[in-house]
């Protein structure tokens, strides 16, 4: 049974109003709005402390384990209240986990990785808007990421969002690094607006925690900045695409490439794919400017690969 109709069901044989929940909870030292409580029982965000779900039961009069042991399972994705916005209405919430470690070369070291992280609230934010600007040095290899990202709370309690990164090529390690700084081929730097949490990272991939500066309540927005760089070995090559995988739907992203003075492609596309092994589908070469960059602007996106790449001269 999903944990938002045991638990209304618990609510209606309980006879108790979520107010009277609400203040039940707080006299055992536990602190839940209504708001959340409604929330929780709609299915649009669900508990993150097992403690809280607990004391939850007892108050309720429901047999330990009822709710505690529906949490395991995956969230469900968040419901929307009336017709979803105008812009999003082919677009579904959420992806399931698997179409997201599908994106990345290796899905089971993706997994391994993100599954260290706390995730429990990317599926209630709403991405309106990521913003990369992806630069390259003059000698065509060294690189620097700069990326905002602009969310929305679909709920309470959301404290948090989980980014992952292709940080260069895939290693024959096993098994991810276990601590922050371990195989790591790029390190988090310029972090505004909330501070990193847990970071992990191995086989050409990073993954880390970005903590807002405050907790979000449903309709709250959060501006989140932040800076990659390599601090591993660099690739005997030079790159020739940046590309960013999106396993939630974003309303807009814009992708600007930045060129290093004196090193300018032949040519420079954009692209989109289904995945790192689907036929990219290029949509036009794009101009480079005088200003020695190109840029893409596309949304809403959907799911998949969007990404520029270029043909060195």
């Amino acid at each position: 049974m999903d944990f938002a109709v045991a638990l209304r069901q618990a609510v209606q044989a309980s006879g108790l109003t979520l107010e009277r929940i609400r203040h039940r909870l707080g006299r055992r030292g536990v602190a839940v709005s209504v708001a959340t409580l409604s929330y929780w029982q709609r299915g649009r965000s669900r508990p993150r402390s097992r403690a809280t779900v607990a004391t939850l039961e007892q108050v309720l009069g429901v047999p330990p384990g009822t709710l505690t042991g529906l949490l395991d399972g995956a969230a469900p994705a968040p419901a929307h209240d009336g017709a979803p916005p105008a812009a999003l209405s082919t677009v579904p919430p959420t992806m399931s986990a698997a179409s997201a470690s599908e994106l990345w070369p290796d899905p089971r070291r993706y997994a391994a990785l993100v599954g260290q992280l706390d995730r429990s609230g990317d599926h209630r934010l709403e991405r309106l808007g990521v913003h990369d600007v992806y630069r390259l040095g003059a000698d065509g290899r060294s690189w620097s990421l700069s990326v905002r990202a602009v969310l929305r709370a679909a709920g309470d309690d959301i404290d948090r969002v989980v980014c992952v990164h292709r940080t260069g090529p895939a290693d024959p390690v096993e098994e991810p690094a276990e601590q922050p700084g371990d195989a790591e081929t790029a390190e988090l730097a310029g972090v505004r607006y909330c501070r990193p949490g847990r970071v992990r990272a191995g086989g050409g991939l990073m993954a880390f925690e970005l903590v807002f500066d405050r907790v979000l309540a449903a309709g709250d927005t959060a501006v989140v900045e932040y800076d990659l760089r390599p601090s591993g070995p660099r690739p005997p090559g030079p790159p020739d695409g940046y590309d960013r995988r999106f396993s939630r739907p974003v309303h807009d992203y814009v992708a600007v490439v930045e060129f290093g003075a004196g090193r300018l492609p032949a040519r420079c596309y954009g692209f989109t794919a289904d995945g790192p092994r689907a036929p990219r589908r290029r949509f036009g070469e794009l101009w480079i400017g005088t200003s020695g960059s190109a840029n893409i602007a596309a949304g809403p996106v959907r799911h998949g690969i969007v990404g520029i790449e270029w043909e060195w001269q």
